[in-house]
């Protein structure tokens, strides 16, 4: 779990200049913040070692963390969380809201959207995230996750994202579809294509030859094949270009 995941991001000059937390100021703000953070089936224990220091351990179904609380000072130092109860405390929720999306969560209440497949931003392929409060995580199959459950829980996540409910904006020939608080929801409506250009349809936007502009956490547009290239090539953001019946046959993630 890095930087990124322990709540808003610090300035650029508390990056660059950050004040270290000390790992006994951590241990006391974990004693009395984390036994309010554990849940149903999320357990959470601050285990002290023997000459080895404390360990912060959360299980949740076939899921362990196990981090050296002084690993995690280090980890907040460096991402510039404010060394105060405060700003620990915030991080130390932030923290554990990030952690690793179990098999049990992803069948139950995961959704597919689109992500990229490569570092380079040049593919992009269907992921199942799972909501936690106001984020999205990503799910990564367990090792003892089988073919026959890997189906089931992408079956099931395809249905939950015919049930997201997506803005859509018109504007000429263009249509945007949005999600107004998790943005990587907005292409969970190109689970059924079809059902898009009924609605479209609906709004008074024909489109034969629908294209895709699909920037992963970001609205998506749908348009006619030029004018779909031209937004693609207008943005600054990386982005994948593709005719609406070949999203069905997007790999998974």
């Amino acid at each position: 779990m890095t930087g990124a995941r322990f709540g808003g991001s610090a300035g650029l000059l508390q990056r660059m200049r950050p004040v270290r937390i000390g790992v006994d100021d951590l241990r006391e703000v974990a004693d009395a913040v984390l036994p309010g953070l554990a849940a149903a089936g999320l357990r959470i224990d601050l285990v002290q070692r023997s000459g080895a220091g404390s360990l912060v351990v959360l299980e949740e179904d076939e899921r362990t963390v196990r981090v050296p609380l002084a690993e995690l000072a280090d980890e907040m130092s460096r991402a510039g969380v404010t060394p105060t109860p405060e700003g620990m405390a915030a991080a130390l929720a932030a923290w554990v809201a990030h952690r690793p999306v179990t098999d049990v969560a992803a069948a139950t209440s995961g959704i597919a959207v689109l992500d990229w497949a490569d570092r380079g931003e040049t593919a992009i392929g269907w992921r199942i995230v799972v909501r936690r409060g106001a984020l999205a995580l990503p799910w990564t199959p367990s090792p003892s996750a089988d073919g026959a459950e890997l189906d089931r829980v992408r079956r099931g996540a395809g249905r939950r994202a015919h049930e997201v409910a997506l803005d859509l904006r018109v504007e000429g020939p263009v249509a945007l579809w949005s999600h107004p608080r998790l943005p990587v929801l907005a292409s969970a409506v190109l689970v059924a294509p079809e059902r898009m250009l009924r609605r479209l349809s609906a709004a008074g936007l024909v489109m034969p030859d629908m294209h895709v502009v699909v920037t992963p956490r970001r609205p998506v547009a749908c348009a006619g094949p030029s004018i779909a290239a031209r937004l693609a090539g207008e943005t600054t953001e990386a982005s994948v270009t593709l005719p609406w019946p070949l999203v069905a046959d997007l790999p998974w993630l």
